[in-house]
């Protein structure tokens, strides 16, 4: 039996319906009601019997922090897909980033190991992979460095040091570290809110780029590597590296907005962040911009899925075209009459 933990997240529910399309028996975790309300309805979606895969799925109700909990959910396990996890770039979310993001992995990987699992794949990013040299590819490779890395990045990043922990004590793993996750949910949540933002109407460009890939992809890519024989490596799985000026133009073509037009200046942004930081230490408000977004506005990198690439044959989907379907999703889901 396959176990997928944050079975109702973003890249874990399409996880699953691959999984159950290809008639593995399946549990997974989720931690509310409402989010197996809307996993259900991304089934029915992409599928005429989406009801009936998705009531085929073992549902465990289980915080990755709470042992007691996923001891249950990890009996008669022979894999694990570990795609739960926490996205925050607050710094004063540092704990609760550490809780789950770290904590959380580690106690995946015990009970893995204390109950025989033959190979977990850990979904990372690629904020927890070495930044390298500014103008040459990000690979597998880069060393890393702490220095002007997220907390989300440093979370993710001891994240992956727990799953090689597992990998020296018997544990066979594969570990991909996505780009920026483009795919059809809620678009209230992580990187699904550059759709909704985009379709009431931006102006304003951010400067700088970064990795961005299909939620397919990553899943498709997950499953070929637990399939085969690799194991104890990490892949990049990015389909295309985009500027902001690229990606925030194409958004607002497949919904019609004309194209953002100038870009935010850096200066605005490095006073933004200040003010930001007053504004949450004196007033209590919800941090929305930090230093290390700036940083990495200011100091874009390119990633390479090359290793991937030639270790499965694998041809990603072009972000654009991603877009496009994707957005026509949200046009249907959010903005339709009916919606």
């Amino acid at each position: 039996m396959v176990l997928v933990t944050g079975g109702t997240g973003l890249l874990g529910s399409h996880l699953l319906l691959t999984l159950m399309r290809n008639n593995e028996v399946v549990r997974a975790t989720y931690r509310t009601e409402s989010s197996l309300r809307e996993t259900r309805s991304l089934f029915e979606y992409y599928s005429k019997d989406g009801q009936a895969l998705f009531e085929k799925i073992d549902w465990v109700k289980a915080n990755i922090t709470d042992i007691p909990a996923l001891e249950s959910a990890f009996e008669g396990i022979t894999r694990v897909y570990h795609a739960a996890a926490m996205i925050s770039f607050n710094p004063a979310a540092w704990e609760a980033l550490k809780k789950t993001n770290v904590e959380g992995t580690a106690n995946s990987v015990n009970l893995s190991l204390a109950h025989g699992v033959e190979k977990l794949c850990y979904a990372s990013s690629i904020a927890a992979v070495g930044k390298g040299v500014q103008h040459g590819s990000v690979t597998e490779e880069n060393e890393w460095a702490e220095t002007e890395s997220s907390v989300y990045a440093l979370s993710k990043h001891l994240a992956e040091m727990e799953v090689w922990r597992g990998s020296q004590e018997g544990l066979d793993v594969v570990l991909v570290n996505p780009g920026v996750i483009l795919g059809a949910g809620n678009w209230n949540q992580g990187s699904l809110r550059f759709f909704k933002n985009t379709a009431r109407g931006m102006k304003r460009y951010f400067p700088g780029g970064t990795g961005f890939v299909d939620v397919m992809d990553v899943v498709h890519c997950m499953y070929q590597l637990m399939k085969s024989d690799v194991r104890n490596e990490r892949f990049i799985t990015v389909g295309g590296n985009l500027t902001y000026e690229e990606f925030l133009g194409s958004l607002s073509e497949a919904f019609g907005m004309p194209r953002p037009s100038k870009q935010i200046p850096l200066w605005i942004l490095e006073l933004g962040w200040r003010l930001d930081c007053f504004s949450h230490y004196f007033l209590r408000t919800k941090r929305r911009l930090t230093r290390d977004t700036v940083n990495s506005l200011n100091n874009p990198r390119q990633y390479s899925s090359q290793k991937i690439k030639d270790t499965l044959g694998f041809e990603f989907t072009d972000p654009r075209e991603s877009i496009h379907r994707y957005c026509e999703y949200f046009r249907k889901t959010y903005l339709s009459p009916s919606s």
